[in-house]
């Protein structure tokens, strides 16, 4: 059957949506709708109205309003101050837009009227309009919104299109569910969505009635409660049977019982409670009891977390947040092992040694989280008074507990990771010497009975696995480091450090930047990186020149050159500027009294050039570099040597009649000590009196004794690195370190030669240029 088609001006409505067989008023403001009520009254009364998509929109578009609509017929209009116009509509039929005809002045669409199917009403329609009108009562009822004459005037409607219409018009809906039942065009299915919102519009009313009672009956008993509590107080205040003191002392108690501390402590606890009766809560000495009595509360006497004792999952947390570091790993899980079989409360005391950089630090954050313990930090740094650590007594103004104590307070548990960062830095004064007091803390024959001066109880601190760090072992007294077991965390290698900035500097720094799809880089960039811009033995230098790129790479981004950077290693030199460190530049060429030494420091190994000139004079030896007194001592065992073995290396006997010597070490401004460079000196020393070059390649350790023997010297992994990184092939070593080779990475000596020697003539064999 073809349907009716005509043309209308056309209303778009803001928020509104009217059915057939639905009369309603409305204001009208804009300027082309009123002119399409203007058009409508003289062409028969009829318009159309549609329901634009979003309320804010000014002049609505074609697709901005939605296709189906209702034709209206315009009962009355009514002006109204200013510019708007009410008018009041009747719905009559469903229409649906064909074409929009114009726009200016106002919007005409050539619409298709859709009627409903005079169809004939079977058992199941009969069945849903019977449901639908039952839900509508209730509805009425439960909602209170609507009079109860809405009931009848739907009673008596016997067409099924026209009872979901009416129904449609009377519910609260949003917008979206009236345009979707206006939509539906079949009567049956329009009755069906009627039916299934009246449905859960009823449960919803329910709802919020059976919350509002229940928040309604809580808000009558709290003001019970209160009104109560007020007329008790004031009972109480005129009997002066309560006031705050007791309070306190009645919560004090309390927390006590809470807390479960240990017999002592809780006897203490109470002691100073009944002092606190004494003396008053507003007194000065009333306050310093309060104050004890809230750090007594506070702290974990019995609390503790429960370890996660599964090696495999450790093992995958540590392999996740940190490349290599291969004896840390191993140490911590044998220790997740040997705590799963064993029922030891004693937790390890390792300390971390290594250059800045290499990730002590973060390392001891991924143990806490792998074994499952709260982690806290104390930084050691600088601290020069006992107090710090033990604690100050209550005898003094402002006492408080010492850092230890504040660290378990602020740990929350008694068995966390704490972590004493730096413990190389830490110094003494007149106020007492804080490495004795971290004796106690540290030695787990005592620590169980630790006392701190402010709280003046034991606290167990044997639960606690204690991580130290530190740069070097040489500064830490004796005693002390006697209670740890140290774990050297070297320098990284070159491969080392790229895997380390491949898996975790550079995803860190682009999610940081929040630029982790616009930027990329190449491995030939992070390798120009390393190489060529950072000489260090940690990774944290690498990773600000990383984050540097980045920000560089950015800023084109934001300057719209372009919106996606690969960085290649062209990109390094625009960003970084030329070349800090190339390995072609350290003496690629033999020279006669220089020699390439090794030396540790505490930032990591370097190289350490070593000069010697042989000049006319009368035998004197100059020292110049700031050199310690050691390696003075070292020069002055090197120029014997020489001198008793000169005819061996075919020098002048006389040299030391007609011939000065001058060794100096470059970058003289940095102080520098040790006995390792004894066999460098005799290097130069031989090279500068009898004229032959030093092989530019090969870099030497080791101490040497009058008689020329090698003696052993400490550091030789790092020394080895840094050697390794300035691009030496060669090193020279005693004979007595060969074992601690085993600790330098096999890629590292793939690439580098080793000569062990045992005495220096071995060292001048392999060093001097035809030095047999």
């Amino acid at each position: 059957m073809e349907r009716e088609k005509r043309v209308l001006p056309l209303i778009p409505l803001r928020g509104l949506t009217i059915f057939p067989n639905m009369v309603i008023h409305f204001d009208v403001g804009r300027e082309k709708s009123i002119a399409a009520l203007e058009e409508a009254m003289v062409n028969g009364q009829y318009i159309a109205l549609c329901t634009q998509k979003d309320v804010r929109t000014e002049d609505p578009k074609d697709d901005e309003i939605y296709e189906v609509g209702t034709l209206a017929s315009i009962k009355q209009i009514l002006k109204l101050p200013g510019e708007s116009v009410r008018v009041l509509v009747e719905g009559e039929k469903r229409v649906k837009i064909l074409e929009y005809k114009q726009y200016d002045p106002y919007i005409t669409v050539e619409v298709e009227i859709v009627e409903d199917d005079e169809c004939e009403i079977t058992d199941e329609h009969e069945a849903l309009m019977r449901m639908a009108k039952d839900l509508f009562s209730q509805y009425v009822k439960v909602s209170g919104v609507l009079p109860p004459e809405v009931i009848a005037n739907v009673e008596d409607i016997i067409e099924p299109g026209r009872l979901g219409d009416v129904i449609s018009s009377y519910i609260s809906l949003n917008g979206e569910k009236k345009q979707e039942i206006l939509e539906s065009l079949d009567e049956k299915v329009r009755l069906e969505n009627i039916i299934e919102i009246l449905k859960k519009e009823i449960d919803i009313i329910r709802l919020e009635k059976k919350l509002n009672q229940k928040v309604k009956k809580n808000i009558d008993k709290v003001q019970k409660e209160y009104y109560l509590k007020e007329q008790l107080k004031v009972i109480q205040e005129e009997l002066g049977e309560d006031d705050e003191d007791k309070k306190a002392i009645k919560s004090y108690k309390a927390k006590i019982t809470k807390a479960k501390m240990p017999k002592e402590v809780r006897e203490k606890a109470l002691s100073e409670v009944n002092r606190l009766k004494t003396v008053g809560g507003y007194s000065s000495e009333g306050g310093v009891i309060k104050s004890y009595l809230d750090w007594l509360v506070e702290l974990p006497w019995s609390k503790e977390t429960k370890d996660i004792l599964d090696v495999e999952k450790a093992k995958k947390v540590l392999d996740d947040e940190h490349y290599g570091l291969k004896d840390v790993k191993e140490r911590i899980l044998e220790y997740i092992a040997v705590k799963s079989v064993s029922k030891s409360p004693k937790g390890p005391i390792l300390c971390l040694v290594g250059p800045p950089g290499v990730g002590k630090t973060s390392i001891a954050r991924s143990i806490a989280k792998a074994v499952n313990r709260n982690f806290v930090r104390m930084s050691l740094g600088g601290i020069n008074d006992e107090a710090d650590i033990r604690g100050h007594r209550k005898t003094y103004i402002g006492a408080i507990p010492g850092r230890i104590i504040y660290g378990l307070k602020q740990a929350g548990s008694k068995n966390p990771l704490f972590l004493l960062d730096e413990i190389d830095k830490i110094s003494n004064s007149y106020k007492g010497n804080p490495a004795d007091a971290l004796l106690e803390v540290l030695d787990s024959e005592q620590n169980s009975t630790f006392r701190d001066h402010y709280l003046e109880v034991d606290f167990d601190l044997s639960k606690i696995m204690f991580i130290i760090t530190a740069n070097t072992l040489e500064t830490i007294p004796r005693p002390l480091l006697d209670r740890m077991e140290v774990i050297e965390v070297s320098g990284y290698t070159t491969e080392e450090k790229f895997n380390i900035a491949k898996k975790y500097l550079v995803p860190k720094e682009l999610k940081e930047h929040d630029v982790e799809e616009k930027i990329l880089f190449s491995d030939k960039a992070l390798y120009s990186i390393i190489e060529n811009y950072t000489r260090e033995s940690g990774v944290r230098n690498l990773e600000r020149k990383i984050a540097r790129v980045i920000r560089r790479a950015i800023k084109e981004i934001v300057e719209g050159k372009k919106k996606k950077i690969n960085i290649t290693v062209n990109h390094i030199k625009k960003y970084l500027g030329e070349e800090v460190y190339r390995i072609d530049e350290i003496e690629n060429k033999d020279k006669v009294g220089v020699v390439n030494g090794m030396a540790w420091t505490a930032y990591g190994g370097d190289t350490l050039p070593v000069e010697a000139v042989a000049m006319p004079g009368n035998g004197k030896l100059i020292l110049t570099g700031q050199l310690g007194d050691v390696m003075q001592e070292s020069a002055k065992a090197a120029f014997s040597y020489v001198r008793a073995n000169c005819e061996k290396y075919g020098i002048d006997v006389d040299f030391y009649k007609n011939k000065d010597i001058h060794i100096h070490a470059p970058e003289g401004a940095v102080p520098k000590d040790g006995p390792s460079a004894g066999v460098a000196m005799i290097t130069s020393m031989v090279s500068a009196l009898s004229g032959r070059p030093v092989r530019h390649n090969v870099a030497m350790t080791g101490e040497i004794t009058l008689t020329g023997k090698v003696l052993p010297i400490g550091g030789l992994k790092e020394k080895t690195l840094a050697s390794y990184r300035a691009g030496i092939d060669t090193i020279i070593i005693p004979k007595k370190n060969k074992k601690d080779l085993d600790k330098v990475p096999k890629n590292v000596l793939n690439n580098i030669k080793v000569i062990a020697a045992e005495e220096i003539s071995t060292v001048l064999e392999n060093a001097i240029i035809g030095g047999k």
